[in-house]
């Protein structure tokens, strides 16, 4: 969904307060930092935005140029009619669902900042305990120039993530769109360790040949039902491909459990990002497949299992 274009009131912001309902972010009326966040938080919360003080710090700190820190250091900083015709089209951003890491272009990750686009999905924080579990993994058995897939590495975050971590790896990262690649590509070459990230285009394990120690993903898993229910900042503004999976939401899961066993070499290790719920139809899938063993499970930091696992059969 494209955001609206903002009419001639929101764009030069001064007449703000009757365009939106809400903030007064006036260039006559020398807000200072301080007014701005507070006039911004309390027009958010109108909205029924949960996180609107953190929003508006963060909206209002990237256009300004500040960290949260700097932001309230400098709170009687008065912004320019620039500085507060972009914190306006932001807030505008904001009203309509746009998610904040879309707004500003990039999000943390792994304590990374990566860059976002609507053509990726936004790297979740739960996520994290995929590249948790992968760098555990090859520790635990005392791996060096191991090779690993990810499959469908939309912004690259889990294979930047993991590169930077294992610095004796190699990573392959697949992706179905070129938009996504476009933006891994970036976010690999700037938290450098693009030498040892190879991008390709392509479905599952397709076109590559070889054998991988880890396949990873962390695939589609929302059901088309669950995915009418989701948040508007999720549903009208994330890639759906990247979020739904089909009927039961499991389908990309089955399709990797089948089509990854050719790229993972014997005794090597397959690791997934499940859904709430979705266990138990997983690990039967990898059980009926009867190509894998040491089948387990991780659960995230709400007690939700997060991440799925297991070793193909020697």
């Amino acid at each position: 969904m494209m955001m609206p274009p903002l009419t001639d009131e929101q764009a030069d912001g001064s007449n703000y307060e009757r365009s939106t309902g809400g903030s007064v972010l006036t260039e006559s009326s020398q807000k200072s930092v301080f007014d701005i966040i507070k006039n911004m938080e309390a027009t958010l919360r109108k909205q029924g935005i949960p996180t609107a003080r953190l929003d508006a710090e963060v909206i209002i700190g990237y256009y300004l140029n500040r960290d949260r820190v700097a932001l309230y250091r400098d709170g009687d900083y008065v912004p320019t009619f620039e500085e507060l015709n972009s914190i306006n089209q932001g807030l505008a951003r904001r009203i309509t669902g746009a998610p904040v890491a879309y707004i500003i272009g990039r999000k943390e990750f792994w304590s990374l900042e990566f860059e976002v686009n609507q053509s990726v999905l936004i790297p979740r924080p739960e996520t994290e305990l995929l590249v948790e579990t992968v760098v555990k993994l090859v520790q635990r058995n005392r791996m060096s120039g191991m090779k690993i897939l990810e499959i469908g590495t939309g912004s690259g975050a889990i294979s930047v993530a993991l590169a930077s971590e294992l610095k004796s790896g190699r990573f392959f990262a697949m992706d179905i769109s070129r938009a996504a690649l476009t933006v891994a590509r970036k976010n690999a070459r700037q938290h450098g360790v693009s030498s040892r990230i190879f991008f390709f285009c392509g479905n599952l394990c397709e076109p590559l040949k070889d054998a991988f120690d880890f396949v990873i993903s962390n695939p589609p898993y929302i059901s088309e039902h669950d995915y009418e229910h989701l948040s508007t900042d999720v549903r009208e503004f994330e890639p759906k491909a990247a979020l739904i999976a089909g009927p039961k939401g499991t389908e990309f899961h089955r399709d990797i459990i089948n089509g990854a066993v050719p790229c993972i070499r014997k005794g090597g290790g397959l690791v997934m990002e499940i859904g709430y719920g979705q266990r138990e139809a997983v690990e039967r899938m990898l059980r009926q497949s009867e190509k894998y063993d040491y089948i387990g499970t991780r659960c995230d930091y709400a007690g939700i299992d997060r991440i799925i696992m297991a070793r193909r059969k020697e």
